[in-house]
This record gives C-alpha cells, sequence and structure tokens, in this order.
C-alpha cells in the first residue's frame, strides 16, 4: 500500500520541528535563562553558567569551548546586553559554527535530480533507527513522484530484511532482497544493477549493524563500497551514517567508529523527540565536519526532516 501525503507546508513543518526538540529546548532555555536571570551585564561567572548549560546538553566539552570563545569576543566590547541580545548572539555564532561545518541547507529531499540513479549507502550500529530512517527517507522521495529500490544487504539478521521489505511496501518502493546469510557486496552489487537496469531514480542500500570486530566491519564495508562502485562508477554517491541523538555521547563514539571504517559523507540524526540530549547533533558536526542531512523528529513516517541549520537553531532557542 503506498501512503502518500501532500508535502506540509512550512509552518507545518516548523510546528513538528518544535515538537520534536521540545525536551531539549525546555532543558537547554531553562539553563540558560537560569544563568541570565537578574543580571544587567554578561560576567565570568554567567559564561561558566551557559558553558555548564552547553555541555549538559551533551554539545560536547570541545564544541562548548569554541562556542563560548566565540562568546566572548562577541560581548568584550559592551557587555552590558539583556538575555534576549544573549540569545541572539548565541544563536549567530552556533549557526556560524554549523556553516563551517559543511552543513548546507536543503530545500527539499532530491538535491540529486541530475544524478540517476542516485546511490546511497546506509550505515549504522543496530538500534539506532537505521531501518527506519531509510523507510521515512524512502517515503519522501515517493512523495516526490521519484523511483526507489531498498537493498537488504544486511543479511545477516533476518529482522533486517523483513523490516525493510515492510518498508518498501509501505512507501510504494521496489525491494531487492536476496535474503539471509547471502554475500552483502552482491546484494548491493545487484540492487543497484536493478536500479540501472529500471531507470530508478535512487537506489538505497541497507548494511549490517554490527560485525563481531571493527576490523569486520571495515573489511565488509570497504568490500560493499567497491562492489557498487564496479556496478556504477562513482557510486555509492553518499555514505548515510545514522546516529540515535538519545545515547548523547555515545553517539560521538560510534560517529568515531564508522568513520574510521568508511568515508561517512553525511549524517542523519534520530530520536530527537525522546531525548533532551539534542545538542550532540552541533558536537557532531563540529567535531566531525559531516554534514548533517536529515532529522527524525517522531515516529511517524513523515515525521523526518530536511535539516536546515538555521530552522534548527531557532526552534532550539524559540520560547
Amino acid at each position: 500500500m503506498n501512503f502518500f501525503k501532500k508535502l506540509f507546508t512550512k509552518e507545518e513543518k516548523k510546528e513538528k520541528l518544535d515538537q520534536g526538540l521540545e525536551k531539549t529546548k525546555t532543558s537547554f532555555l531553562g539553563k540558560l535563562s537560569r544563568a541570565v536571570a537578574g543580571k544587567s551585564k554578561v560576567d565570568y561567572d554567567t559564561l561558566d553558567e551557559i558553558e555548564e548549560a552547553l555541555i549538559t546538553s551533551d554539545v560536547g566539552l570541545e564544541t562548548t569551548v569554541k562556542i563560548i570563545e566565540r562568546l566572548e569576543r562577541r560581548v568584550a566590547k559592551d557587555k552590558y546586553i539583556n538575555s534576549d541580545e544573549l540569545n541572539q548572539i548565541l544563536k549567530e555564532e552556533i549557526v556560524g559554527l554549523l556553516a563551517e561545518n559543511n552543513t548546507d541547507d536543503l530545500a527539499d529531499f532530491n538535491p540529486h535530480s541530475q544524478t540517476k540513479p542516485y546511490v546511497i549507502m546506509v550505515v549504522g550500529v543496530n538500534g539506532v533507527g537505521k531501518t527506519t530512517t531509510i523507510g521515512k527517507l524512502a517515503h519522501q522521495y515517493r512523495n516526490l513522484g521519484l523511483k526507489v529500490v531498498l537493498g537488504a544487504a544486511d543479511t545477516f539478521r533476518a529482522a533486517a530484511v523483513d523490516q525493510l521489505k515492510i518498508w518498501a511496501d509501505r512507501s510504494g518502493c521496489d525491494f531487492y532482497s536476496k535474503g539471509m546469510h547471502t554475500d552483502p557486496a552482491a546484494v548491493a552489487f545487484e540492487t543497484v544493477k536493478y536500479a540501472v537496469d529500471n531507470q530508478m531514480d535512487i537506489a538505497i542500500v541497507d548494511t549490517a549493524g554490527r560485525l563481531h570486530t571493527k576490523a569486520n566491519l571495515m573489511r565488509e564495508l570497504t568490500k560493499i563500497k567497491r562492489s557498487v562502485d564496479k556496478c556504477l562508477p562513482g557510486a555509492p554517491h553518499e555514505v548515510l551514517l545514522v546516529l540515535d541523538a538519545s545515547t548523547g555521547q555515545n553517539a560521538i563514539e560510534q560517529c568515531k567508529h564508522f568513520t574510521d571504517a568508511t568515508e561517512v559523507s553525511a549524517l542523519a540524526m534520530t530520536k530527537l523527540d525522546g531525548t533532551a540530549k539534542g545538542g550532540v547533533v552541533l558536537g557532531i558536526s563540529d567535531q566531525f565536519k559531516i554534514p548533517i542531512r536529515f532529522i527524525g523528529v517522531g515516529e511517524k513516517i513523515d515525521q523526518l526532516q530536511v535539516f536546515n541549520k538555521e530552522e534548527f537553531v531557532n526552534s532550539l532557542f524559540d520560547e
């Protein structure tokens, strides 16, 4: 069954983003408000409290220090600023940080119209919402009228193949699988061949979430990439790492793990609606210089959004 829905207006998208970030913004803004409450100027104590607010929102120490240093430079000339002005300065500096980290604002889910088929290889540990993200992404592409095939190259778990098939059916996509315990690289190769032969617009290849050792993971992902490139030179065009924002600093460790194993070119951050640790989005982007493409702000099929740095930061600071 195909669950096509109308595209959301800008106002509807903002409402879903605000709802998805509610836990993070409530925690962050509460700490920020306490830091500046009753103060007529920004002093070192204020900066220390802002620093604590950033760190406890899982922005991370390294990124927090960068933000505080930028903030110090901005307020050095005139320390007599009110809380609204301080919020505006913080917003501008965080947006600037994201801009430096190659995160571009996408207009919609399909910036790939010149490359067909556009091949996306999706990586990430089990449990982060990888298969769900693939399904939601496929749904969005189908809403744009694109032909999509999902390839089940996570052949180590029966549940992974079955779940991907369910998402393909729900979103009206084609599905390619060779079943359990088959060679993942062969599945990836044949998925891309299927996409070429059937003039598909998008091919999304799922991969195993966890192998026994880091060395095994590196070998497997490298093998899949080589196989896809052999079928279609230059593919995969994107390696999308899916991370669970609710795990906070553990998401940073996962990012290190996968960026060591393969050339990750984009990030998708899931489960932002279920955590007060949404600041990890800023820390990961800053530390790894990998653009954020998508964020998950709810469990429903239409609650995956393209990441817009200004909209994200504005929502984070909106009362």
